[in-house]
């Protein structure tokens, strides 16, 4: 199944001074031969964080961290995914789970990976919980980084 990979895990991969750099590295791996997407959404937010000096104390200037990007997408098996998916009207968003504001873009990539048959890969074991009712939780969110491989 191919897995959309949010920011902070293409921050972690990219970055070997990343604290969870190992786990999306090992993560990514195994599983990049099951195809691995990537959207406009994860793709500015990579951009935006790790040009970052406050995040990342290593952090390039934009223009460098693009040039990463770039390689990092050209690695076999990558898909873009055009984000077409709209909060308001998914089916794939629950808004009972959604408990704060920064859980929305956790919403919608989950959304969008939904959309596209997909899974979310994350580092986030609290985006889990907002897997829609009828949902197997383990498969549409692989959780990297906290003992669980997914």
């Amino acid at each position: 199944m191919v897995a959309l990979l949010d920011v902070n895990f293409l921050v972690a991969l990219a970055w070997p001074n990343h604290v969870h750099h190992t786990a999306a590295l090992a993560w990514f791996e195994r599983h990049h031969g099951e195809g691995w997407a990537t959207c406009s959404v994860t793709q500015s937010g990579f951009v935006r964080v790790s040009s970052n000096k406050a995040v990342l104390p290593e952090a390039k200037t934009p223009h460098e961290a693009l040039f990463l990007l770039r390689r990092i997408v050209a690695l076999p098996h990558h898909v873009f995914w055009v984000d077409d998916v709209s909060l308001a009207s998914s089916e794939h968003v629950d808004a009972s789970r959604l408990l704060g504001y920064r859980q929305v873009t956790d919403a919608h990539l989950l959304a969008l990976a939904l959309r596209h048959g997909g899974r979310l890969a994350t580092l986030d074991a609290g985006v889990r919980e907002l897997v829609p009712r009828g949902r197997d939780r383990t498969e549409v969110v692989a959780l990297v980084g906290a003992g669980e491989g997914g």
